[in-house]
């Protein structure tokens, strides 16, 4: 079987790991999707002042690809307006990251931790 190889970003990305952590406080809403035991778990948190996201971190179990698709996620949020939808598409950082169609299911994992994390940031905000 030959070795995975990355490209340039996905490498860039997965070494630094910038974002990765946690937040605490009363702004934070945090979000998590996934199984360890199935390969992929991630969470976000995620801080908001006025509709926007002043902060965002991460936590991730997987490969190199969904790594760096966090740190960059992570990167892309600070300052935008709170939106179910991550700051760039599936799409998007599929390509960015040559993803390989197989690992689809890990971008969907990052999505859906991105969602509940937006979820809870909002349900803090109304509190």
């Amino acid at each position: 079987m030959r070795p995975q190889r990355y490209n340039a970003l996905t490498s860039q990305y997965f070494a630094a790991a910038a974002g990765a952590g946690v937040l605490e406080g009363a702004r934070v809403g945090r979000g998590a999707a996934g199984s360890r035991l199935q390969g992929t778990w991630v969470q976000f948190d995620l801080e908001v002042h006025n509709e926007r996201i002043s902060a965002a971190r991460f936590l991730a179990f997987g490969c190199p690809h969904t790594i760096a698709v966090c740190s960059r996620v992570t990167e892309l949020a600070l300052g935008r307006e709170i939106y179910a939808s991550l700051p760039d598409g599936i799409d998007s950082l599929r390509a960015q990251f040559d993803v390989p169609v197989e690992k689809l299911g890990r971008l969907l994992t990052v999505e859906d931790a991105w969602g509940a994390a937006v979820a809870a940031a909002r349900r803090r905000a109304e509190a």
